[in-house]
């Protein structure tokens, strides 16, 4: 069964940094691709930031310059690093295996972790 557990999210002014963690468990990590995944309140679940099986990188133009994903195969886990935080990042994070389909991501599996609250003051 696989398993994502998110962290390290809080609450950060304006400019902030904060570093998110996401370990899964219950797959072979390495060769799946992996994304981040935001929703603000109101909103629908949009992809952030992604990393492939061979650590090639893309990210949504709001985020681009401010966030940097990363991953670490030994330990089954991804990262994401956000630097220069705005209050208009404020949402709940997940992480998510990936599928890459006709030019496009899509979460691998339907069920989410518990995500991780962000929330940033101005």
């Amino acid at each position: 069964q696989v398993r994502l557990v998110e962290s390290g999210g809080g609450l950060v002014q304006a400019g902030g940094s904060l570093r998110l963690s996401c370990a899964a468990s219950g797959i072979i990590f390495s060769i799946n691709h992996m994304g981040w995944y935001r929703q603000a309140p109101g909103k629908q679940r949009e992809l952030v930031a992604s990393i492939t099986n061979r650590d090639s990188t893309n990210y949504v133009d709001s985020v681009k310059g401010r966030f940097t994903i990363s991953r670490d195969n030994a330990k089954k886990t991804v990262y994401l690093q956000m630097n220069s935080l705005k209050p208009e990042d404020t949402a709940v994070y997940y992480c998510n295996f990936l599928r890459y389909v006709s030019g496009n991501y899509y979460p691998l599996f339907d069920s989410w972790g518990q995500g991780t609250q962000v929330t940033v003051s101005s």
